[in-house]
C-alpha cells in the first residue's frame, strides 16, 4: 500500500505498516522470551508495585498510585502472551500465562494482607472508582493496549515508558480486589476484578491487532477467542454504563431542582455542603443533602421541617420521573468565644424560626 502513495506525501506513507525484516522478527522473539519470564526481577517489581499501589489506595492518594507505574511489570508478560497466542508458541504462551496468573494471585494476597493489618474503616474515592467498570474502561484498555503494542515494535518510542504507564491500569484493580476481600466487601471485590479482566482482555486484543496489522504475525483462532471473551464483557459493562448514565441524569436533576427559582436553600447561616446518593438502597434510591447551619445564636438557629423536605423531594421526583427518597442531614456549627460565658454548645439543632425556603410548587 505504501507504494501506491505519491512521493510528495512521504510523511503519510510512514503511517502504513512495513513488513518487518527477519532481523526485526528475531529481535521481537528474543525480547518476548525475556518479557514473559518468571524470575527474581519480575517478582521484586511485582511485590514493590503492589505495595505502593495498595498504600496509595488506602491513603486515597492519586500521586502514590501513579507512582506504582514506575515499577509495575504486569504489562511485559501480557504482551508476550498476546504474541505467543498468535504465533502458536506454546512454550512462550505457557511461560507468560504462569507469570500473569502467579502475579495476579500474589498481588491479591499481598494487598489483602495489608488491608487486614491496616483494617481500614472506610474506602476512599480511589477504591470506589474502580468497583464499577463500564464500556468506557474497555475503550481505555483497548487504546492503552494499542499504544503499548505499537511502542514494542516501533523504534523511537520508549517501550519502558509505555509498558509501565499501562501497568498501573492493571495493578490498582488487583489491589482493590485484595483490600475489599480483606474487609469482606464482596461487591467491591467482584467489581474490581471485573475491571481487571476488562483491562486484561482489552489490552490483549489491542496488542494482537497491532502485531497483526504490522505484519509480525497473522490472525488465527486465538485472536477470535480473545474477541469473543471481550464481547462477553459487553453485557456487564454495558449494564454498568447504562446505570452510570442514569446516575448522571439524576445528579443533574438534583442540581437543577436545587437551583430552581422556586427552591432556595441559600440564606444567611444555611449552606448546602455536599450531596450523596445511595443507589443500592431499597426500594428506592436515597439522596442525602448535607446542610450546614451556622447558628451563632440559639434564637437565630434556622429549622428545616419535614414538609419542606417533602416538597423538595416531590420536585425532584417530578423532574426525574422516578420515585426516590430525600434526607436532609443537618450539621449545626456553633461559634463560641471567651465572651460567651453564658452560652454552651449543644449537639442538637436549637429550634427557632422556620427556614425561609421558597418551596411553593411551580405553576403547571
Amino acid at each position: 500500500m505504501r507504494q501506491l502513495i505519491p512521493p510528495q506525501f512521504s510523511s503519510l506513507r510512514q503511517v502504513f505498516p512495513v513488513p518487518p525484516s527477519d532481523a526485526d522478527s528475531e529481535r521481537l522473539d528474543r525480547e518476548f522470551e525475556i518479557d514473559g519470564s518468571w524470575n527474581t526481577n519480575y517478582i521484586v517489581l511485582l511485590v514493590s508495585s503492589c505495595a505502593i499501589a495498595t498504600f496509595g489506595l488506602i491513603s486515597n492518594s492519586t500521586a502514590v498510585i501513579i507512582g506504582a507505574m514506575l515499577v509495575a511489570p504486569l504489562m511485559l508478560p501480557l504482551r508476550a502472551l498476546a504474541f505467543a497466542a498468535l504465533e502458536g508458541n506454546l512454550r512462550l504462551f505457557r511461560k507468560a500465562a504462569i507469570a500473569i496468573v502467579a502475579g495476579t494471585a500474589i498481588s491479591i494476597l499481598l494487598s489483602g494482607l495489608i488491608g487486614a493489618i491496616a483494617n481500614i474503616p472506610t474506602f476512599g474515592s480511589e477504591i470506589t472508582s474502580r468497583t464499577q467498570p463500564n464500556l468506557v474502561d474497555l475503550g481505555i484498555a483497548v487504546a492503552a493496549g494499542g499504544i503499548s503494542g505499537f511502542a514494542k515494535i516501533r523504534k523511537g518510542i520508549s517501550d519502558a515508558l509505555a509498558g509501565t504507564a499501562i501497568s498501573v491500569a492493571l495493578m490498582p484493580p488487583l489491589c482493590v480486589v485484595g483490600l475489599a476481600f480483606s474487609q469482606k466487601v464482596w461487591s467491591f471485590s467482584q467489581g474490581a476484578f471485573l475491571l481487571y479482566l476488562t483491562n486484561l482482555l482489552g489490552i490483549t486484543v489491542a496488542c494482537m491487532t497491532v502485531f497483526t496489522w504490522f505484519g509480525y504475525t497473522k490472525a488465527n483462532r486465538s485472536f477470535g477467542l480473545a474477541l469473543a471473551f471481550t464481547g462477553v464483557l459487553f453485557l456487564p459493562l454495558g449494564a454498568n454504563f447504562l446505570q452510570l448514565l442514569q446516575q448522571a441524569r439524576l445528579q443533574a436533576a438534583i442540581e437543577k431542582t436545587l437551583r430552581n427559582k422556586t427552591v432556595t436553600i441559600s440564606q444567611e447561616g444555611v449552606e448546602l455542603v455536599d450531596k450523596r446518593v445511595n443507589w443500592s438502597a431499597k426500594p428506592v434510591p436515597i439522596i442525602y443533602l448535607l446542610i450546614d447551619l451556622d447558628a451563632t445564636d440559639s434564637d437565630d438557629a434556622p429549622e428545616i421541617t419535614p414538609r419542606q423536605v417533602g416538597l423538595v423531594q416531590e420536585l425532584i421526583v417530578q423532574e426525574m420521573g422516578r420515585p426516590l427518597k430525600l434526607i436532609f442531614v443537618i450539621d449545626e456549627v456553633r461559634q463560641i468565644s471567651a465572651d460567651d460565658e453564658t452560652k454552651t454548645q449543644s449537639p442538637q439543632p436549637v429550634p427557632g424560626e422556620p427556614l425561609k425556603l421558597k418551596l411553593e410548587k411551580p405553576p403547571k
